[in-house]
């Protein structure tokens, strides 16, 4: 049982790198990924989030999904 709970620890923490990576990469008051790519420029501003914007999203929501399921898990085996 301690070897699973080593397995999920470490998992853990790469989620929690994933996620302050992740975040960090949004976009605040300013343009984030999308301006770093060039998607501020021309007509595409006009068009909403990039597609670059939206894969962003999407591996925010999943990392944050594989976090949660990872904190509940080392609740069970640490309690």
């Amino acid at each position: 049982m301690q070897a699973l709970t080593v397995v999920v620890v470490v998992f853990h923490v790469i989620f929690s790198v994933a996620m302050i990576v992740l975040i960090l990469l949004h976009a605040g008051r300013g343009g984030g990924v999308g301006e770093m790519f060039g998607g501020g420029f021309g007509p595409s501003n006009m068009r909403g989030s990039t597609v670059v914007e939206r894969n962003l999203d999407r591996m925010t929501v999943a990392a944050g999904v594989l976090f949660a399921i990872s904190t509940v898990t080392l609740v069970f085996l640490l309690s």
